[in-house]
């Protein structure tokens, strides 16, 4: 069953990999703000198919530290709703149906490469992070999933340590273009600069990159905000979208927290968890505060609850720059 449609419908969806930070907590606020301040409604849905990563206790403690800070949703795990269930991993049927889909139409493919495979097969080095472009090699190669988990299988015989599993990948042809609610226009081709990718690593596509695009489509997600280090993996989704014949949603891509070096959140910056500042004594305002004055939307000190700032929200004023733990912030949270 899928969602009722509505003017405005956001989403938070945390990943029970580890504990809810600073950087977290930043954009799930500015997701929450965006939506409930035109009066939109929220889901939250727990994205859990990192199995290796996923940590026993990190989903409730997600929820909690949401809650803690003051952040509500309408539909959930822990509450239930119309597109119910609300776990990634309790939702594979419908990642299997979308994988049937492609497969009917051809535009996936089993794959047997590991990435060193892929590295191999590059006639000059790849600077990007995102890893060497993919040259085609399983495109046309196996009958059948079975053939190719045959063919993975021989090569584990012969020594090889990596999963046996072959991947689906995602037939990548043509450009995407999109507005970005924050970061303006945005052109790709997945394709030329990546090749196929890898659309999931499950026999029946319980897959991140399907995954998302298939859950935000039932449950009728229109806005999604998260962190612009995810701006070049939109153009992977929005071909998803296309080849499934969905809507995308509007894709809000916001900067990151970082630490003084530039680099992303770590613990060489001191424990910014949520939980460990809740420990040390710090109120939900004082977090809040600190989000907002991050965002330009509040004064150095001041105090807020989310719903304080519905008033104040204006993308507008979002700095292009990423927000800095500098050594003011470093400070004040007693980090060391």
């Amino acid at each position: 069953m899928g969602a009722a449609p509505t003017s405005i419908r956001g989403r938070l969806a945390p990943s029970p990999t580890g504990a809810l930070h600073l950087g977290n907590a930043r954009s799930f606020l500015i997701a929450w703000l965006s939506v409930r301040s035109r009066g939109g409604s929220l889901v939250l849905r727990m994205e859990d198919l990192d199995h290796p990563k996923v940590k026993s206790g990190a989903a409730q403690a997600a929820i909690d530290d949401l809650r803690w800070l003051g952040l509500d949703w309408d539909e959930g795990p822990d509450i239930g709703g119309p597109c119910q269930p609300y776990v990634q991993s309790e939702r594979v049927e419908h990642y299997a149906n979308a994988l049937r889909r492609l497969q009917a139409a051809g535009l996936v493919y089993p794959c047997i490469c590991t990435r060193r495979d892929v590295e191999h097969g590059q006639s000059a080095p790849h600077g990007d992070e995102a890893g060497p472009r993919y040259p085609g090699t399983c495109a046309g190669r196996f009958a059948d999933y079975e053939s190719a988990r045959l063919a993975r299988g021989a090569r584990e015989s012969a020594g090889s340590s990596s999963n046996w599993l072959p991947a689906w990948r995602f037939r990548a042809q043509g450009v995407t273009s999109f507005q970005d609610g924050f970061a303006g226009w945005q052109t790709g081709d997945v394709g030329a600069s990546d090749g196929d990718f890898v659309l999931a690593r499950h026999p029946r596509g319980a897959g991140y990159m399907l995954a998302v695009v298939v859950d935000d489509a039932v449950m009728g997600i229109t806005e999604v905000v998260r962190g612009d280090d995810l701006l070049p993996a939109t153009h992977r989704q929005l071909l998803i979208y296309q080849a499934l014949g969905l809507e995308p949603p509007r894709f809000v891509h916001v900067p990151l927290v970082i630490g003084a070096t530039g680099h992303r959140l770590a613990k060489r910056h001191g424990d910014t968890r949520i939980a460990a500042l809740r420990e040390r004594g710090f109120s939900p305002e004082e977090i809040v505060g600190l989000l907002a004055w991050w965002s330009g939307w509040a004064a150095w000190g001041e105090r807020l609850r989310p719903c304080d700032l519905l008033v104040r929200f204006d993308l507008a004023r979002l700095p292009h720059e990423p927000a800095v733990l500098d050594a003011r912030v470093h400070a004040r949270l007693g980090l060391g």
